[in-house]
């Protein structure tokens, strides 16, 4: 059902592509804007290799690499000569365009973020990761939810970043605002590849959603990143994979948001997105609408604790080199030194 990988593309389909980005060393100014034109060049390639292409993703840390620098020199706007330049490839190459930039925070550390700009050069969403991959990760926690937009065809569509996917909480909470299609875009490294895998596909077929994927690939000369980009339909079924995970393949395949819509109207059995809110609806009329679950209702509350809280060793980020927070969450730096 991918269209021959979107060759063949039907009147509801909608192609994605998926690149197995060239994982960058990126140390300056010179290297930022040789990356974004990089980057530019392979919009170029994905609509020249894939004339039916509607979307095209790129992975996390396509435009920073993998160095976690937090350097100001190379944090960038959403007004900034980077974002504009994507803008402009999606306009040049009349195609969507999702886009990983990590953003300048004047009060506090940088954000890791993810955009969507469409054929007309127009920001349509902006998401800021809410799970950096901990202690690895020195990114502020993102703080504007999962926002879900209108794409191509009118497809719903949510984008989350990498380690977000490791939280069943997250792609449920992308398919309970209306998503169809969930991008999920990645630096992850091989030693989480199963993982990776797995959770593509659990976080689909629980939700009845596709789920798009795709990591950076190759090495910089010290990590090596493994591609594995992912189409994954609502079924939990793999419609394309790049096994191969070599450097600058584009993965694509087509996806039919009519199909997933279809199937959350009319399943029965594994409508689980439904199911969740409506437990036992054969023995209660509209099933029991409670919330059971403690953990649920303990974060909402702000007592989020596990039974094994006093024994976790890993609650900072000093094991991988970073200072210790002093901040709040929701405190600026300069608040934080009064």
């Amino acid at each position: 059902m991918s269209g021959l990988g979107g060759l063949n593309k039907s009147p509801n389909g909608v192609v994605i592509g998926l690149v197995q980005l060239q994982l960058p060393v990126v140390e300056t100014p010179a290297d930022l804007a040789a990356q974004t034109d990089r980057i530019v060049s392979m919009v170029g390639k994905a609509r020249r290799s894939m004339p039916t292409m509607d979307l095209v993703v790129f992975p996390e840390y396509a435009l920073h690499g993998l160095s976690m620098n937090t350097d100001a020199d190379l944090m960038c706007n959403l007004d900034g000569p980077e974002v504009t330049a994507f803008g402009q490839a999606c306009i040049d190459n009349d195609v969507w365009g999702c886009f990983s930039i990590i953003e300048r925070n004047m009060g506090g550390n940088p954000y890791n973020s993810g955009i969507i700009i469409d054929n007309t050069g127009t920001l349509k969403l902006y998401y800021r990761k809410l799970h950096p991959w901990t202690p690895v990760e020195p990114w502020e926690p993102g703080d504007l939810g999962i926002p879900v937009i209108e794409g191509p065809k009118g497809a719903k569509i949510a984008l989350i970043i990498c380690h977000d996917g490791m939280f069943p909480e997250m792609a449920r909470e992308a398919a309970y605002r209306g998503a169809e299609i969930m991008l999920r875009t990645a630096g992850y490294t091989a030693p989480i590849r199963e993982s990776w895998r797995f959770t593509n596909q659990s976080n689909a077929f629980c939700n009845l959603m596709v789920t798009a994927n795709v990591c950076m690939s190759g090495s910089d000369g010290t990590f090596d990143s493994m591609g594995e980009g992912m189409i994954v339909n609502f079924d939990g079924a793999i419609l394309a994979h790049g096994t191969s995970g070599r450097p600058d393949e584009i993965i694509a395949a087509e996806v039919r948001p009519d199909l997933i819509r279809e199937a959350r109207i009319y399943w029965g059995v594994e409508n689980n997105i439904y199911q969740l809110g409506h437990r036992g609806y054969v023995a209660v009329k509209g099933g029991a609408q409670d919330c059971p679950y403690s953990y649920m209702t303990d974060l909402a509350a702000g007592r989020y604790r596990l039974p094994w809280e006093d024994e976790v060793r890993q609650t900072d980020g000093t094991s991988c080199g970073f200072p210790a927070p002093v901040r709040l969450y929701g405190e600026t730096a300069k608040e934080a030194a009064k």
